[in-house]
Parts: C-alpha cells; structure tokens; sequence
C-alpha cells in the first residue's frame, strides 16, 4: 500500500505553547485515517499545516512520495488535498452548481461557461456515486447534503487527499450513515479521508488507522481492528474514563419555566416557530433535538428576550416575563450558554477575570458604590472556576484566545453555574470539544440538576441529549412534534422526528 502523506518531525510553537513536538506519522492511501485528541492536542494544528494554512516551525511533508512546501490553502489544493471544515463555507443564495464552480478559473459574468462546468461536475458526482440537484439553492438543502456540496466542490478541484473536520457533528443519525456509506466509497474510488472527531464510537465504525495526540505529540497509530474504544479513549487523557454517577434526586415539582403556545414574529413573510408549549421542573433537565433551522433557536433567543414573540406567554418562577429585557431576565435568574463560545460568550482578546465580569458589572459582588468593579472579587471568582472546573491556563490574566476550544468552553459553562440560577440554558455545551472536557461538563450538569437547577439543553449530539436528559422535545419545521422519556428512545428513533419521517 502506497503512502499519500508522511509527516516528519512536525513541530510548532506559540508564545507559550507548544501546539505540535516532533509530529511524525504516515496515512496510507486509499484508507480512512482517523486523528483524535482533546481539545489542545494539536490536531487543528496539524490540519492547518497540512491544508497550508499555517507553516510549521520545523519538519517536512511529503505527498504521495514527493516533498511539498505550503504556503497557502492553495498550494495544498494544488498538491490535491481538500479540507471540508466543521462550519460550511457556502453561500446559500446561490444554487449548488455556483457554489461549486465559485473561485474556478476566474469565469466573468457574461461567460460563466454553467453548461460546461454542470457536465464536469454531473461526471466527477457519477465517478464518486455523490448525487445532488445542481440547480437548487443552498439554503434550500438540509445539513447533510449541504456537507455533500461541500465534498464535492472538493473533489470537482481533483482533491485525492480529503481533510474533514468534525462532520457529523450536526448530523442526525441517518445522515451519518449516509455519509459513511459515501466515504467507503469514495475509498474505494482511490480517495484518502482524515477523519477529525470526538466521537468515538464514529472513529471506531468507520476509520481504518486511528492516530491519537496529546499535548502536542503523537502518542500513537493503531489499526482500528486492534483496540478499543475505551483503549482510544484512555490514550487521549492519559487515564482511565470516569464513571458517570447515577442520580440521586426527583425531578422537583416546582415549575422553573412555563412556555405557553408561544409563536415568533414574522420575519421575511416566515415565522419560524409557531404554537410552541412546554415546561421545565426543578431539578430536571429537558432536552431539546431538532434538526438545525427548524425554529428551537429562535425559541430560546424568545425565552432570553433576544428576540419577542408574536403571541404567547413566557413564565418563569411563575411569573409572566414577556415584557422584560433580556438584561431582566438575566438578572431573575436565568443563565445562558451560548452555542458559539467565540462569537456569543467570550471576548476573545480580553483577560479570564474581564471575562467573568462582562453583563455582570451590576451584580453586587462586582459593584462597588464608587461606579467601578470590583477587581479583586472577579480575580477570586476567576480562579474559583479555573480550579472548580479544571480549566488548564496559567492564571486568570491569561487572554480568552489563548486557551483550547475544551478550555474555554469549561471557563464559560463554570461562570453560568457560579450565579447560581434557577435556570440554566445550555445550548451545544460540549460541541466541538473533547472527551475529557465533555466527561466535566456533564458532571457539572448532573451535579447542579441533582440540587435542584431546571435545565434547557439544546444539542446536536443525540447520545448526549439521551444521556443527560429527563425527557425531550422534538422539533421539526417550527413545531414541538413530540415529547419523549429518555429511558426508551434511541438516536434512530430521534433522528425519525428530527426529519419528519417519524409523525
């Protein structure tokens, strides 16, 4: 078996980190490779160097034998590999054919040649068995086939090697397998896929070789054939999986948040959610799936106060909260855990303590009679959930950019649990981060519903909505379909409503 990449001696640094050490592994060609780690191991690192994003400090690559120097995305697209990351970068005002064709040869507009370029894409789509209507509009497709353009566009620029990052992670399990049964035959048609994820049950159905990373470093390639997932997982922490506690309490009956046929505004002739009721109890926490777009965003930006509804009734504590600024609601005692750490919960540029204290300078612990903060109260603060949490930084003055994805998502999720609410909504709390960090975060869950908090939970992982949730709600274009006992559902049957191919 040939070799399509080989990486030698790997290594780059940034101020005070060490992002990869003497990297050195092979991926064979025509094989599925699976790169695994937690958050901060230096797989993001390593793809970007790979894809020419970033140039390592030391080491060489070689693709198919032959040496390559990268500079850019370009040069790699040149030396055939593709990268389809984890946020699709897609334009969804134009059809499939023209965001495939987007950047190619510089077509003007009186000459953009679409007959020409929809023959080559309609043969390279029949070589690859990846089918899909040209002419649709992508904001007209699902997730699944919006990731299938995704490859494609790839493809379609002769990529034999395949980056993809983290792609299931907001897929239902349908299209996972849909996807695994285009991946084997892409395979099978000579193409090489890195598999980049977190999940491991995924990593162990569907990879041929699993490299796993810690700290910067390879710590070992392994046939998939020999060793476990429990194996996989206890390299990539370097300890044995914790055991997740059973619960200890009953649901309380005492109704946290009460949502009453709540519908939303019409926004460009469309309402996106309409006659919506359900409640969350005390020490309870209620899951909600849906597949993205299908209006469950826009009912928790509603019960926040980001956005007002067009009839309906919101209640919280029992009391009526339609009319309240999200600034209100924050205040009474709801928490928010945004689903984009970066972009909604973090200023990314500014100190662990800044972070602590932003929307909160009117708290009492924070504000001081004189109009100023209380420095020396978010500093104590910091560091309580630095060390509550397991956030690994040098210390709270340490800037938000600095640290892992899983580390920042453990700071957030820390600072919402530490205004002790009665409400917390936790929207994709573990995405995008690894095993490690995901054991925490669900510890903290449970441990905050077992002493009485109502939780919301918005996620795309349906292991984890079954996992931690009591009961879960379903939605599908803009409505709660169904309500469902975590104790006798399985993905499959979510996935079912998800889609609407279960009424």
């Amino acid at each position: 078996m040939n070799t399509a990449i080989k990486t030698l001696n790997i290594s780059k640094s940034y101020p005070g980190v060490q992002a990869n050490s003497n990297v050195s592994v092979q991926i064979q060609e025509s094989t599925i490779h699976a790169i695994v780690g937690e958050n901060g191991a230096g797989k993001s690192t390593l793809m970007k160097i790979l894809y020419g994003m970033t140039k390592p400090d030391e080491g060489e690559i070689e693709i198919f034998d032959q040496n390559a120097s990268m500079s850019s995305p370009k040069d790699a697209i040149n030396f055939g590999i593709g990268m389809v990351h984890q946020h699709f970068m897609l334009a969804k005002n134009l059809t499939v054919l023209e965001n495939v064709i987007l950047g190619i040869d510089r077509p003007s507009f009186k000459n953009l040649g679409l007959k020409k370029y929809k023959k080559l894409i309609e043969e390279v789509m029949s070589l690859y068995s990846l089918d899909i209507d040209l002419d649709m509009f992508v904001e007209e497709l699902s997730v699944g086939e919006k990731q299938r353009v995704e490859i494609i566009k790839v493809l379609f620029r002769g990529a034999k090697i395949l980056i993809l990052d983290e792609p299931t992670a907001v897929l239902v399990p349908q299209e996972v397998k849909e996807l695994f049964n285009n991946l084997n035959n892409l395979k099978q048609n000579g193409v090489t896929i890195i598999f980049i994820s977190h999940k491991l049950d995924e990593v162990i159905e569907i990879a041929d070789d699993i490299s796993v990373m810690r700290g910067g470093k390879l710590i070992d390639t392994v046939k998939n054939e020999n060793v476990s997932k429990t194996e996989v997982a206890e390299m990539m922490i370097g300890k044995s999986l914790p055991i997740p506690p059973p619960r200890s309490t009953e649901t309380k009956q005492n109704k946290i948040l009460d949502l009453k046929n709540i519908t939303s505004k019409t926004v460009d002739g469309r309402k996106f959610f309409t006659d919506v009721s359900f409640n969350v109890f005390g020490s309870e926490i209620l899951g909600i799936a849906g597949v993205e777009g299908n209006g469950q965003k826009e009912v928790i930006e509603s019960i926040i106060g980001i956005d007002n509804i067009e009839s309906g009734e919101i209640y919280f504590n029992g009391e009526k909260i339609n009319d309240k600024t999200t600034r209100e609601r924050l205040d009474s005692g709801i928490s928010f855990i945004p689903e984009d750490r970066q972009l909604q919960a973090m200023i990314m540029d500014m100190n662990l303590t800044n972070n602590v204290i932003i929307g909160r300078q009117n708290i009492k612990k924070y504000k001081s009679k004189f109009a100023t903060v209380k420095t020396k109260n978010a500093i104590n603060e910091s560091e309580n959930i630095i060390s509550l949490f397991d956030v690994k930084t040098p210390g709270t003055n340490t800037l938000a950019t600095a640290l892992s994805g899983g580390n920042q998502q453990k700071f957030v999720v820390g600072r919402e649990l530490e205004d002790d609410p009665s409400l917390l909504i936790a929207s994709q709390p573990t995405r995008g981060i690894d095993i490690g960090a995901q054991a925490l975060i669900w510890e903290k869950l449970r441990e905050s519903r077992d002493n009485g908090l109502g939780v919301l939970l918005i996620s795309a992982d349906l292991e984890e909505l079954i996992g931690l949730s009591d009961r879960i709600v379903v939605f599908y274009q803009g409505s709660l379909v169904t309500e469902l006992s975590s104790d006798n559902v399985s993905p499959e049957d979510l996935g079912g409503y998800m889609t609407g191919l279960k009424k």
